[in-house]
């Protein structure tokens, strides 16, 4: 083999591995397709998103598609967003469907839309087509103490002027659910709330509670009311309950002050018995008892012990006749 054909075939091999890294490093099929679709785009722009990290694919697509839409966006709008880490395609794809429903969203909105990590497509289509929102069951209690369970359906529409920053379904909920236990508890009985349900949805409304959020809320619509517990009759239990406690505590204090009040009086009692020997003695002594005013006082002390024996064993006689008497009648 002569040195011609050698310096040849290193020549082809050069040029292959030179064109191989030619066609990995630039996107000449995406940039044949760009320009087949009218979008202008250079190839050194493909090489430089190459340089930069970019995959040319995630920027190109989408112009392509913007582009058709009738849509003026640029390749260095589209790099940074993606750079950001926002997703471009999703954007692209909200930008469109909000042109051909005929709402203004331009590329900065829909971008800071999608940074802040809220889904910038379905908020798109939440605009044109509302979403409904069930809420959970909402225990209200009206002022004659019956519990009312309120669930309500709120149909509500995407704000894009206020989806940066503006408050979820969830803030929402709460608000409303915040308007139902008021009008509730407003109302003088429940039967008021269960003759004019739309009462509920009316005094909401009003209230102006969408402020502030990602949402506009178009209705509320009480889709079921349940009569729940007595609340006033349970709390009325209860109170009576606490009061009774609270009387048998006072009178338990009471009783024991009484008790203890009677035990003085007893040591009172017993403590002056006690005296009367010492008071006999000192009253002889100083003349003023004399000695058969003593005795005699003895005798009636000693007549009045022997008069209640005599009763003490009549009775314990009586009765148990009348125990001998009720055995008889039984045998009998």
């Amino acid at each position: 083999m002569d040195s011609s054909t050698i310096s040849l075939i290193i020549t082809v091999a050069v040029v292959l591995v030179v064109l191989s890294i030619f066609f990995s490093f630039v996107p000449l099929g995406l940039w044949i397709s760009s320009l087949a679709a009218g979008v202008k785009v250079s190839i050194f722009n493909l090489v430089g998103m190459r340089l930069r990290r970019v995959s040319p694919n995630r920027i190109v697509l989408p112009l392509i598609k913007s582009t058709k839409a009738g849509i003026n966006v640029s390749v260095n709008e589209l790099e940074a967003h993606f750079l950001a880490g926002g997703n471009v395609d999703k954007v692209i794809d909200a930008m469109i469907a909000a042109e051909r429903a005929s709402i203004d969203l331009p590329f900065e909105k829909a971008a800071a839309i999608d940074l802040a990590g809220r889904d910038v497509l379905e908020a798109v289509k939440m605009s044109v087509n509302p979403k409904v929102i069930e809420t959970p069951n909402v225990s209200a209690v009206a002022k004659d103490g019956i519990e009312l369970l309120v669930k309500a359906r709120v149909t509500v529409r995407a704000n894009l002027e206020r989806l940066v920053g503006g408050a979820g379904e969830v803030t929402i909920l709460a608000r409303v659910g915040e308007g139902i236990v008021t009008t509730v508890g407003s109302s003088e009985s429940h039967k008021e709330v269960l003759e004019n349900p739309d009462k509920i949805s009316q005094t909401v409304l009003n209230k102006g509670l969408d402020a502030g959020s990602a949402f506009e809320i178009l209705s509320i619509d009480i889709a079921d009311i349940d009569v729940g517990r007595n609340i006033g009759a349970q709390l009325q239990t209860l109170q009576a309950e606490a009061d009774k406690n609270i009387a048998q505590a006072k009178a338990e204090e009471r009783r024991a002050m009484a008790v203890a009040r009677e035990q003085e009086m007893r040591a009172d009692v017993v403590a002056a018995e006690a005296e009367i020997p010492r008071a006999l003695a000192q009253a002889l002594r100083e003349g003023k008892l004399g000695i058969m005013d003593y005795y005699d006082m003895q005798n009636v002390v000693s007549d009045t012990n022997m008069r209640n024996s005599i009763s003490e064993s009549g009775k314990s006689k009586l009765t148990i006749s009348d125990n001998k008497d009720n055995k008889s009648k039984d045998q009998k």
